[in-house]
């Protein structure tokens, strides 16, 4: 069969060197890919967002199926222009999508159907905002409502700065209409952990653990970025937590998004928090989480295109969804300076290093082939990901192997994976 991947980050390599492993598949597209991406798929010049163009691609290609990767283009509706055609796709539908596109919405879902998060409240106009602010507790945290490459949670430990996140989201427009409505919430403590699942609409299979490292720079300092680095499983995710997230969460989701008139298919990601009241959903995504999916995906056995289809089918009750008893860190080599003000278009030397390694892999992330050879091409430029018997070992691995890339401006966090040791 002959697959489209849509996107062209890290997250989408990842999808593109799991799917190019299943016996079902000939020959994959991905749009619009990177220089990474082009070693295994024909990668094709089309935006994520350029849904007529990607529907008539597909219909003239004769597309199998379609994966859509990145969470603008499902937020946007691309499941449902594909169904319109008559397309086989993987995703959810635009009014499912809305668990991710509107933190406002999940929360007020999750209030409905008593599914545990922080204590809220949502505003539409930043004087009621800044009036809340005036008696609430802090430290408090701020997020823009719709879509901001996930950085647009602010944690405010005192008012005035909880003030001043208000005037960046809602007045000066950081992240554009994203800020048009804002979510206030209590800030909570304990260890983050995401958690990946496939779910068909009435059937959730949960993934294996992941934990994010969402700070620029050592010790959880510095900007939020889009992920700096990831390891899997976690440890804090222990088999307590699980019974309890499955009793509470995982398909009280599901079932809360059925009864809403708004069937999920596709992946919910639960970023979790573990709380000493128990854990709580920080927020949900509404497809693969870029880094964890280059730590999960590695670690899966199962043939991806059967879990896509029985998630499409409604059949995913009959998959046994398995996991290698192992372990995986992914490193993110950046260019210095990201997630602000970078260079980009430098030579990346050292790639073919990876070659015919079946513990290590580097996924593209910001990558483009020119005259001169990769170059980089973006914040987040790679994810060096390795595998070992156990988080120790797999984080030594990874480790090792980003010394075997170079490029000019090259940084990475050194402490990916660090809370292993604390475990």
């Amino acid at each position: 069969m002959k697959v489209l991947v849509v996107g062209g980050g890290g997250r989408e390599h990842a999808l593109c060197w799991k799917i190019s492993k299943s016996k079902k598949v000939d020959k994959i597209y991905c749009a619009p890919g990177n220089a990474g991406i082009g070693e295994i798929a024909e990668c094709v010049p089309i935006g994520a967002m350029e849904f007529d163009k990607l529907t008539a691609f597909a219909k003239e290609n004769a597309i199998d199926l379609t994966v859509v990767g990145m969470d603008d283009p499902l937020v946007g509706g691309i499941v449902d222009a594909f169904e319109a055609e008559g397309l086989r796709v993987f995703g959810p539908r635009k009014n499912a999508a809305i668990l991710e596109g509107s933190k406002a919405f999940s929360k007020d879902l999750m209030k409905k159907y008593n599914i545990p998060t922080a204590a809220y409240e949502n505003f539409h106009s930043p004087e009621d905002a800044m009036k809340y602010l005036e008696t609430a507790d802090m430290p408090i945290v701020l997020k823009a409502d719709g879509l901001a490459l996930g950085k647009g949670v602010l944690i405010c430990n005192t008012r005035q700065e909880a003030m001043e996140g208000v005037k960046t989201l809602m007045l000066d427009k950081q992240f554009g209409d994203a800020g048009n409505t804002i979510v206030i919430e209590e800030f909570m403590t304990g260890r983050e952990v995401s958690v990946l699942s496939f779910v068909d609409g009435d059937t959730i299979k949960i993934m294996t653990s992941a934990q994010d490292h969402k700070r620029a720079k050592d010790g959880d300092q510095g900007l939020n970025t889009g992920g700096m680095g990831t390891f899997s499983p976690s440890p804090f995710y222990t088999k307590e937590v699980d019974e309890f997230c499955k009793k509470y969460i995982y398909q009280a989701t599901v079932d809360a998004m059925k009864a809403e008139g708004r069937t999920f298919k596709g992946i919910i990601f639960f970023g979790l928090m573990l709380t000493e009241k128990g854990p709580r959903v920080l927020e949900y995504n509404a497809r693969f989480g870029d880094p964890e999916t280059q730590v999960v995906l590695p670690r899966m056995k199962n043939d991806i295109v059967e879990v896509f289809e029985a998630c499409i089918d409604g059949t995913l009750d009959q998959i046994d969804l398995q996991f290698e008893d192992n372990a995986a860190v992914c490193v993110v080599l950046a260019s210095d300076g990201y997630p602000e003000k970078y260079e980009k278009g430098f030579v990346i030397r050292g790639l073919e290093n990876f070659k015919d390694k079946d513990d290590y892999f580097v996924f593209h992330a910001g990558s483009k082939r020119t005259d001169a050879g990769i170059v980089t091409n973006g914040g987040r430029v790679l994810g060096v990901t390795a595998t070992g018997a156990n988080l120790k070992e797999a984080r030594a691995n990874a480790y090792k192997a980003t010394e075997w890339i170079d490029f000019e401006n090259k940084y990475m966090r050194h402490d990916i994976g660090k809370a292993i040791d604390e475990a």
